[in-house]
């Protein structure tokens, strides 16, 4: 291939007059016509020998009138050719584009032409892959204009099509990705993606493959494969379990949008990805009116999913109704299945006088049977005969083989978050009952890690998720997680409070910052020089990391049982601490004194019961009614404190340990929050403070933290941000929970 200047041409055209000479390179049988001694459509473009190329312009009868350097910023790159050269003149110097379209086409492999300022780019191969490989980036980030001469000579030019299929198997769907150029056989599609090759020539046309389609289509078929492979297959077939529809429903419509599956298919996933379209679960009027519309709508979702034979997790947030919603459901169940099996609810035990409570308010007609300490039974035909029956998950562990006889027609587990070890007897034996749907509630879906989510759902949809593969590299480990959240998605729903429930008042959040008596302050410091001491005595002596971490926990419990009140460190301490030089308690006693002065009622946490004891005195000192719930009171007692406290005004004050009173209690009464105490963890903590902060509440509630200055209580605050910050990207929800300490967290704080 000679390149000649108009000049040359010119003289060449001049010396065959007449001759079948010259040919269009895109038509090589056909001679261009002659008018006497010119060559048609070709002399005319030669008169005037200049430099700059002649490429066809915008058609415009008005004269530009804007500045030379806003023309030739505007001015986009044009392309011209055939399939098998190409020539782009690139913007201006001045054009933001420029410095990006010079290294496409260096790297590229085309040759300026300094005679004309035009990039070339001359070998048929290299131009096909060039425009499979950039075709579409050049109109999209460079919006290149390519000329009406390329577009005639490359109209049998087209991208091949990728091509999805859902057939409809037993138990799931076969689902079939592929690459579709013309007549082409897969054999030689997958010979071109195997090579790298970018086109494929069929039935007299030219189909390339575009890069960007093929990326992803290789990441779909490793989604629907759940295997780190690569490269993209010219054709797959893989079989998926119906429950992931809705997971793939998104994908598979990007990759191909002629995807049409199975109107099963349809009815699975079109729910769950459009919260609007689902058909209202048939309660009974007299409940449905009881429901807000967002337990309405939540109660749709379970009954989708119980329709479908799939499970979900009901995450709401604290406080919206997640035991009404699963009533719902299950009063649905009993009423339009009553020979399907008894449901089984299982709680915390703290739980078990709530539900049997709660049952009976909204849904009296279900027989409701609480398996649990005196009532329980060995007789299995007798809870079968049940429409319900409630148990703990204790009480589930040490009767499973009594369970596992039954067959359920409904599965719940709540307070989910004692599921997450996987390892566990509670996850065990709850892995081993017989039920077709199955639904777990939680406020905290995810608390440590991600794991969590993967031992929830061997639960709920067994044998939904694949196994990890052992020796994963970090990139495999980053991959199998983003999948996770994809494959979890569809089958969580999480819903908050200022989305669904605007009637609820606000919740306002203040840090008290405390500074320590003089006292308090060198109590604190010669403890800390000590831990840190004793943590590097035995790091030097070659201590297991068992026993740096619970020497470390054990220091740390020293260091906040201080910054609390010093009398709390167990056995006392050398230098004994008058009572008066607690500067918390200082701080709590003026808050509370104002707080009962403008007639609010008081809930206040701490992590330690001897210190509610200490609470409990200062109070009574001050003349001052109090309730008191902590982890050594048997369910009966609890609720009679929490109904005591809700039914008597002139009580202001309720004393709560924060594991025992964090969760399952409404404590609407209450208006004023105090966490005595921080914790790493923000998600016991916001659920402790959602006790009063829930539907029900008609006002604004108000949390506070006593936090002490300058010690391990304020680095808990950093160290909780970090945690939260860690997760928040997993779900919505502003609670996301922290990850478990690690040994380097626990050296940090001290």
């Amino acid at each position: 291939m000679i390149q000649l200047t108009r000049r040359q041409l010119r003289e060449l055209i001049g010396a065959l007059p007449g001759q079948p000479t010259f040919r269009y390179h895109s038509t090589p049988t056909e001679p261009v016509p002659w008018e006497g001694e010119q060559l048609q459509a070709v002399s005319d473009h030669l008169t005037d020998p200049v430099a700059t190329p002649t490429i066809e312009q915008p058609k415009s009868s008005a004269k530009d009138e804007r500045p030379l350097r806003e023309r030739a910023i505007s001015e986009p790159m044009r392309i011209d050719g055939t399939e098998h050269f190409l020539s782009i003149a690139l913007p201006s110097r001045e054009h933001p584009n420029y410095p990006d379209a010079v290294d496409l086409v260096k790297s590229a492999g085309f040759m300026l032409e300094p005679s004309n300022r035009r990039w070339w780019l001359r070998d048929r191969h290299k131009t096909l892959n060039f425009l499979a490989a950039h075709r579409d980036r050049l109109e999209r980030e460079f919006g290149a204009e390519f000329t009406d001469n390329f577009l005639s000579r490359t109209a049998h030019i087209q991208s091949a099509a990728i091509e999805a299929r859902a057939e409809e198997t037993d138990g799931g769907y076969a689902v079939t990705l592929a690459v579709r150029a013309g007549t082409a056989a897969d054999t030689e599609v997958q010979g071109a993606l195997a090579t790298n090759r970018g086109y494929l020539e069929s039935g007299g046309k030219i189909h390339l493959l575009d890069a960007k389609a093929l990326n992803r289509l290789a990441a779909a078929q490793q989604a629907l494969s759940q295997e780190t492979t690569t490269g993209p297959v010219a054709r797959r077939t893989i079989r998926v379990p119906a429950a992931r529809a809705a997971e793939l429903q998104d994908m598979l419509e990007d990759l191909s949008p002629s995807f049409a599956p199975p109107e099963s298919w349809r009815k699975r996933s079109s729910g769950l990805k459009d919260l609007t379209r689902l058909e209202p679960a048939p309660l009974e009027t007299r409940f449905s009116e009881r429901l807000r519309p967002y337990q309405r709508l939540g109660t749709a979702w379970l009954w989708h999913l119980y329709r479908h034979g799939l499970g979900g997790i009901l995450a709401d947030e604290m406080g919206l109704g997640k035991t009404i919603q699963a009533l719902g459901l299950l009063a649905t169940v009993r009423r339009t299945a009553p020979s399907a099996g008894p449901a089984l609810v299982v709680v915390p035990a703290s739980l078990l006088e709530n539900w049997r409570r709660e049952a009976a308010m909204f849904a009296p007609q279900l027989k409701v049977r609480v398996h649990h300490g005196a009532a329980r039974g060995a007789d299995p035909t007798a809870l079968a005969a049940a429409d319900l029956i409630v148990t703990s998950y204790g009480t589930l562990a040490r009767d499973r083989e009594l369970f596992a006889e039954l067959k359920l027609s409904v599965l719940v587990a709540d307070e989910a978050q004692h599921l997450k070890n996987r390892r566990s007897q509670n996850a065990s034996a709850l892995r081993s009952l017989r039920a077709p749907a199955r639904f777990l509630l939680t406020g905290t879906p995810l608390e440590n890690s991600l794991d969590d989510l993967r031992s929830l759902f061997e639960i709920l949809l067994p044998g939904y998720l694949p196994r990890l593969p052992a020796g994963m590299k970090r990139e495999e480990r980053i991959w199998h997680d983003q999948r996770l959240r994809a494959q979890t998605a569809p089958y969580i729903l999480r819903r908050t409070k200022r989305a669904v429930a605007p009637e609820l008042p606000a919740k306002l959040e203040q840090i008290i910052w405390c500074e320590l008596t003089a006292a308090q302050s060198a109590l604190y410091r010669k403890v800390q020089e000590e831990s840190e001491r004793a943590l590097f005595d035995l790091e030097a002596g070659g201590a297991t990391e068992a026993s740096l971490r619970l020497a470390a926990l054990t220091q740390l419990l020293r260091l906040r049982q201080i910054c609390c009140d010093p009398r709390l460190v167990p056995g006392g301490l050398p230098d004994a601490t008058p009572f008066n030089d607690s500067a918390k308690l200082e701080a709590f006693s003026e808050l509370l004194d104002e707080a009962v002065d403008d007639g609010h009622r008081v809930l206040v946490f701490s992590q330690f019961t001897s210190l509610l004891d200490l609470l409990g005195a200062e109070l009574e000192a001050k003349g001052l009614l109090c309730c008191r719930l902590d982890g050594s009171m048997s369910t009966a007692k609890r609720q009679a404190e929490v109904d005591r406290f809700q039914d008597s005004p002139e009580i202001p004050v309720f004393l709560l340990s924060l594991k025992a009173g964090g969760t399952g209690l409404n404590l609407t009464a209450a208006d004023t929050v105090v966490h005595f105490d921080p914790w790493w963890n923000p998600a016991a903590e916001a659920q402790a403070t959602d006790r009063a902060h829930r539907i029900g509440q008609t006002r604004i509630v108000t949390s506070y933290k006593l936090i002490a200055a300058g010690t391990v209580e304020e680095k808990v605050l950093g160290l909780q941000d970090s945690k939260r910050a860690l997760l928040a990207d997993v779900f919505e929800a502003s609670d996301a929970t922290a990850a478990k300490l690690s040994l380097a967290d626990l050296k940090a704080l001290l």
